[in-house]
């Protein structure tokens, strides 16, 4: 029964995963930096990214809400950290500049030096496939932000495109649950 429930939940998952691919791939590059204005100015005004001193975000990839020029401006107000995979685990190190960084195992930039004061993140804001309105989160399957996140007790963004936004998704015991998701037209807290 329970191997039965958890098949049915990968199969779900994996077909919210292929449709939202299918919505990434029409969406143009002005359609993205649009969006991503969108969501990140929004968080700029929240009163959690205003008191928060450390937060942690992600080096966007192509079908992600675009963060480049965003992590470079918090970088010289706060103390920004970005995600590093190691195996099949994630850890964090602080930003300093694009040339500080290497390549990492899924082509994404990623700072050289580990940050072990996870108990100092006072912010996260996370990328996912997809997300509901109960504010769970889909990510791209490896469990790597999930396995993260129940180290740190931060509040927690999801950011997303519109598109991302779904009813309902499969939960399981490991998901993370976000506080708050913001995208273009939706801000679910």
């Amino acid at each position: 029964m329970i191997g039965s429930v958890i098949e049915k939940n990968k199969i779900m998952k994996n077909k919210i995963r292929e449709s939202i691919r299918k919505y990434k791939i029409n969406i143009t590059d002005n359609q993205k930096e649009s969006d991503g204005l969108a969501v990140f100015n929004r968080i700029e005004t929240l009163q959690q990214f205003k008191e928060a001193k450390t937060v942690l975000l992600y080096w966007s990839l192509n079908d992600e809400l675009p963060t480049h020029k965003f992590v470079e401006k918090w970088s010289k107000l706060k103390q920004v950290l970005l995600p590093i995979v190691q195996g099949d685990k994630m850890t964090i190190g602080k930003y300093e500049s694009t040339m500080d960084m290497n390549v990492g195992d899924f082509g994404i930039l990623e700072p050289q030096s580990i940050w072990d004061e996870l108990e100092g993140v006072d912010l996260a804001i996370v990328p996912g496939i997809a997300f509901d309105q109960q504010k769970n989160r889909l990510g791209r399957g490896k469990g790597y932000y999930d396995q993260f996140l129940v180290h740190i007790s931060c509040f927690k963004i999801g950011s997303g495109f519109d598109f991302q936004i779904v009813d309902k998704l499969a939960v399981e015991s490991h998901d993370i649950k976000m506080d708050m998701v913001v995208t273009p037209s939706y801000f679910l807290e």
